[in-house]
């Protein structure tokens, strides 16, 4: 296995890791906190920025799902300046919608990018990751809307949250059946 199949399994399981943590710190719990939530959601959009990069840096050539991995870590560092500037509530709401709203881009991006390749079972694993993490961004940014609008969307956040998560880990099941097979 080569670096840049290294780097893009490690990257693909970061940014599943990171959307995975970031739907447990959305959903609300009797066992944590909201300041453990707030972490939680914190570190998984680093770790999902982290990641998204790392998949972007292993494309050599211009690429729409290097674009789209690129404005997924760029719309991962929008939330995070939401949660970790001392802006006003609202502001918090609108950085956190835009950043949804551009991981849904990016996601839809490399969707696009995805649907491009031959229908092997990976690519199929990449093409519904990718919609459903692309799906999953949108529900998140809509929620955040009507939130501001002064109703309660934390069940079509949660549920956002989650179609998301399982979308990342699609896709690094795709890479990991790609990995596989280039290992034998």
């Amino acid at each position: 296995m080569d670096d840049s199949t290294q780097k893009a399994l490690f990257g693909s399981w970061v940014q599943a890791t990171g959307t995975v943590l970031s739907a447990v710190g959305s959903t609300p719990s009797s066992v944590l906190d909201d300041e453990q939530l707030e972490s939680l959601n914190l570190w998984g959009n680093v770790l999902q920025a982290t990641g998204n990069a790392l998949l972007a840096d292993t494309e050599e050539t211009f690429t729409l799902n290097k674009v789209g991995n690129i404005i997924q870590s760029i719309g991962n560092s929008t939330v995070l300046s939401g949660l970790l500037i001392p802006f006003s509530e609202q502001t918090k709401e609108q950085l956190d919608i835009q950043g949804n709203w551009l991981q849904a881009v990016g996601g839809g991006v490399s969707f696009v990018d995805a649907l491009g390749n031959p229908p092997t079972t990976d690519q199929l694993l990449n093409v519904y990751g990718n919609l459903l993490q692309a799906i999953g961004n949108s529900l998140q940014a809509i929620s955040g809307i009507l939130e501001l609008k002064g109703s309660d969307q934390t069940r079509l956040n949660v549920t956002g949250s989650w179609i998301q998560a399982i979308g990342s880990i699609l896709s690094f099941l795709s890479q990991l059946s790609v990995t596989t097979s280039s290992e034998e």
